[in-house]
């Protein structure tokens, strides 16, 4: 597990996910109504394996937690898991992991006349103008963003 602490970009927890074994649960193929109640009693046999559902690339594709709510505006909330995928390209408006000046940070990327923007999807953080004074990777772009219901 790596985890580095910075006031200014909030830190991921970042794990490789386990392929070692299949993750078969009971899946609802028909949709669950957000209106009125459906029996879905005879639709519980069909599995669903959450790994082959979300993980396409496995060598390339990583977890993180979300540390901090500069991208609240983007659905990605304190706590949050993501799923990284390294071998996506990163293009203009993506949500990626980044590693900039030793710290990691999720922003969305924002390319405009030759310069590249950190952009947090939160009034109270600044964007992030990456310089070439900047030690500066995108390390992946976010897939998938998994969260828990209070």
């Amino acid at each position: 597990m790596l985890h580095l602490v910075h006031q200014a970009y909030p830190a991921l927890e970042i794990y490789p996910p386990d392929l070692s074994r299949s993750l078969d649960l009971p899946f609802v193929n028909q949709g669950i109504s957000a209106g009125f109640p459906s029996p879905a009693d005879d639709f519980l046999d069909i599995k669903i394996d959450l790994n082959r559902e979300f993980i396409k690339n496995p060598s390339a594709t990583f977890y993180a937690r979300v540390r901090g709510s500069s991208m609240i505006g983007a659905g990605l909330s304190n706590g949050d898991l993501l799923i990284i995928d390294k071998s996506l390209e990163p293009a203009h408006e993506k949500i990626a992991v980044c590693f900039i000046d030793g710290e990691f940070t999720v922003k969305r990327i924002h390319k405009e006349k030759g310069k590249v923007w950190l952009m947090p999807e939160n009034e109270d953080y600044p964007p992030i103008e990456v310089s070439d004074d900047n030690e500066f990777i995108i390390w992946g772009v976010v897939t998938t963003v998994i969260k828990k219901v209070n």
